[in-house]
């Protein structure tokens, strides 16, 4: 079980407005911003969560690694408004809203490239 998962972006403030505004559909939210003397890197670091919980992180550093981070949601409709708000805060599309059968009949995903490039996804696994 994972408690927590960070990513590296390149340009902390540009990534801060994308996610707040991606992941604002699936209901999750900045829950957390020490200040950068508080960050294991020493610069911006910022967590988003739920329920006073952050449990992803964005954090400013040097080089930039590609990561893959899926958020589970509860419906369909909620991996639509995911991807919509993804592409509307600048992202590019990696994966429209579908079925991802290959994975199991009712994997619902879309997938999409944060401003540095990591592959973010909203999948549900519930059946319509």
């Amino acid at each position: 079980m994972l408690d927590h998962v960070g990513i590296s972006v390149s340009d902390y403030a540009r990534s801060k407005r994308f996610y707040t505004a991606a992941l604002a559909p699936l209901g999750i939210a900045l829950i957390m911003e020490p200040v950068p003397e508080q960050a294991d890197s020493g610069a911006g670091a910022c967590g988003f969560g739920t329920d006073r919980k952050p449990f992803f992180w964005i954090g400013a550093e040097a080089t930039v690694g590609h990561s893959h981070v899926a958020f589970a949601v509860p419906d369909r409709a909620t991996v639509d408004a995911f991807h919509k708000a993804a592409i509307a805060a600048g992202a590019r599309d990696n994966g429209a809203p579908g079925l991802r059968a290959h994975y199991h009949p009712n994997y619902y995903g879309a997938f999409v490239l944060d401003p540095d490039g990591h592959n973010i996804e909203a999948v549900c696994h519930a059946p319509v």
